[in-house]
């Protein structure tokens, strides 16, 4: 127990400084005697569109007010997926590569996704929500990004999180003051279904700066459970994209751990925009690793039949989805959500988020493979 109290109960703090700053940057935003500011408190003339960087950045300095600074840990372990590269054989050779039984699996986890009861509305936003927009939901999710880096939680924690956030959103009208507590109570559910030793409700509470007490958090997290009818799991883009990635680095001589980092990183990009709740995750997934094949060789075509065969999807198909991941991976959207790119920056991670792509993708590229007789 004494372990258990030392792991979690290793606090951030904030920092002076970087308060101070923040202060002076958004005084004219909230009085000077103001300790914080929650989502709730935002009006809604001050919500910018993201084409207005300059707007835009100051909405994320007033949103994050009210959210408890996460301090990036200086050394921290990467989980067991992210720090090796799996070797890519026969995969019969491998029992929990489940070689026989492999497509199955996968064809029920496809049906899964496409169960309307799993998926969110694509403009939930516009039908339900009158007091939320979509630049909330993205500063929200970016520091959700940086309390999942601070607790060690795994990826798929955070995909689940943000799909119980879209699913609740899209038949639960919800103020503003409300969505930061949404975020931390889907992010404890998530942690309950896949971590090994979840947080503890008063983490949460406290990376919300105390916001929030104990019993918010609770019952939010009964009506969230409860609007899900307890249906927490869920395929997420990252369900597909460990097997697309496996097939994809099989024209590689040996283990690529750039192209997995690559696709980890857009994959997470991708949680950001609101653009991207139509498409299933098997459809992300894919293109998240046609964009990792064309940014890691941008002349060769990255699309070939064994991935179309596999995934189910012809480059058509694919189009829009990576054009929109195109742009997030080139700061065209969301570039004033760094969480995600900061933390790819590290060397961990082989500095992937800092990789540059061409600013167009051919439009050849997209054309369906024409299959040899």
């Amino acid at each position: 127990m004494a372990d258990q109290e030392n792991s979690y109960g290793v606090r951030v703090t904030r920092l002076a400084k970087k308060r101070a700053m923040e202060s002076i940057v958004s005084h004219h935003l909230q009085p000077p005697n103001k300790k914080r500011v929650v989502l709730g408190e935002l009006s809604n003339n001050s919500i910018r569109s993201e084409s207005n960087s300059k707007d835009s950045s100051g909405l994320v300095q007033k949103m994050k007010c009210g959210m408890k600074k996460v301090k990036k840990p200086v050394k921290s372990a990467v989980k067991e997926d992210e720090l090796t590269a799996k070797k890519v054989d026969d995969g019969s050779s491998d029992p929990q590569m489940c070689e026989a039984y492999v497509s199955d699996i996968y064809q029920y986890l496809h049906n899964m996704e496409m169960e309307e009861k799993r998926r969110p509305l694509a403009d939930y936003i516009e039908k339900v929500q009158k007091d939320v927009n979509v630049n909330m939901r993205g500063v929200l999710i970016d520091w959700l990004v940086e309390v999942a880096e601070e607790y060690k939680l795994l990826p798929d924690t955070l995909y689940l999180t943000i799909s119980y956030i879209d699913r609740f959103l899209s038949v639960n009208v919800l103020n503003r003051q409300r969505l930061q507590l949404l975020g931390v109570s889907s992010m404890l559910i998530a942690s309950k279904y896949e971590e090994i030793s979840p947080p503890h409700t008063e983490d949460f509470v406290y990376i919300t700066d105390n916001t929030y007490t104990k019993q918010e958090v609770v019952k939010m997290e009964a009506d969230v459970l409860k609007t899900l009818k307890f249906e927490m799991g869920n395929p997420t883009v990252k369900t597909f994209l460990r097997r697309f990635t496996r097939i994809a680095q099989e024209d590689y001589d040996t283990p690529n751990l750039r192209f997995e980092f690559l696709g980890y990183y857009l994959a997470e990009l991708s949680l950001l925009d609101y653009s991207l709740i139509k498409f299933l995750p098997s459809m992300i997934a894919a293109s998240v690793t046609f964009l990792s094949r064309f940014i890691l060789k941008p002349k060769s075509h990255p699309w070939n039949l064994a991935l179309e065969e596999l995934s189910g999807y012809k480059p058509s198909d694919l189009k829009e989805c990576v054009q929109i991941l195109h742009d997030l991976q080139s700061s065209r959207r969301a570039g004033n959500l760094v969480a995600i790119r900061e933390k790819y920056k590290q060397h961990k991670f082989i500095c992937v988020s800092e990789l540059s792509s061409p600013l167009v993708i051919p439009s050849f590229f997209f054309e369906d493979i024409v299959k040899e007789p």
